[in-house]
């Protein structure tokens, strides 16, 4: 397996406390969706990486048929758990990559905050052959920035990550969280599969407190830090806490910008 593998795998040793902790996504998006991938009612919906249904409930709600493939035994697991009331909704477990799919079956593809973890040149020829002429696909994500409201605790913070666990610490963690208007633009990716075009992007801001605990469980949901051994992870989480805790009133707060990216087959 390769490191990227690896990674992509760490999720499901933590997926309880990941369905506790991990944010879901604004409602007007799921009304976005909808609307710009124009999916009929009762439309059927291919969904990868489904990790514990925090985009499949929401969609679910609206009366889809949802079939979701999750690599992970324990995440699909709490899926099927929070799932339970939707007949309609199946999660199988499997590695997308290689799973058997029927192509033209779906209305809508969506993949929410996972896409990333897969190879393009299997994962966008894949999720188009499964769309009908008319369907659409949804990706997005939840990402990391600035928000006046954290004030300077992610650069703070940046110091306890160099001391206690310089291993996971990359270059680009050096620089200033981005601005909403600064983040990478996935449209060129999208379009580049030259399988998927007219792509619409639509961005949702929003901000989530959280106290010295809350953050920790948080971050124990990463794949990086899952990965560390447990005397860096202790160290690492021990820093961050006090920090929280001494300078921040126990109290932090950080800033989400949710893109979506819609397109259809060409």
């Amino acid at each position: 397996m390769t490191d990227r593998d690896l990674l992509r795998t760490t999720f499901d040793g933590a997926a309880l406390l990941y369905d506790e902790v991990r944010p879901g996504y604004p409602e007007a998006l799921f009304d976005d969706v909808e609307d710009l991938s124009g999916i009929p009612p009762g439309g059927s919906v291919l969904e990868v990486g489904c990790g514990t249904g925090q985009a499949t409930v929401p969609l679910a709600r609206r009366g889809y048929r949802i079939l979701s493939v999750e690599l992970g035994e324990n995440l699909a697991a709490v899926a099927r758990r929070n799932l339970a009331d939707y007949p309609l909704v199946e999660v199988r477990t499997g590695d997308f990559e290689n799973y058997a799919l029927q192509e033209e079956a779906f209305d809508l593809a969506v993949s929410a905050t996972a896409f990333h973890w897969l190879d393009p040149a299997v994962a966008y020829p894949k999720t188009a052959r499964a769309l009908r002429s008319e369907g659409a696909m949804a990706l997005f994500w939840n990402e990391h920035i600035h928000t006046d409201a954290s004030g300077d605790f992610f650069e703070a913070a940046q110091a306890v990550y160099e001391r206690e666990a310089p291993e996971i610490v990359k270059p680009e963690d050096y620089k200033e969280l981005p601005q909403p208007d600064e983040l990478a633009d996935r449209a060129g990716e999208i379009e580049s599969s030259g399988l998927v075009g007219g792509v619409i992007r639509r961005d949702y801001r929003w901000d989530e407190p959280y106290d010295a605990e809350g953050y920790i469980r948080l971050l124990s949901t990463y794949s990086g830090h899952i990965g560390l051994n447990q005397a860096s992870r202790e160290r690492l989480f021990g820093g961050i806490s006090d920090l929280i805790e001494s300078e921040y009133d126990g109290r932090i707060v950080k800033g989400y910008l949710t893109t979506l990216y819609v397109a259809r087959p060409l």
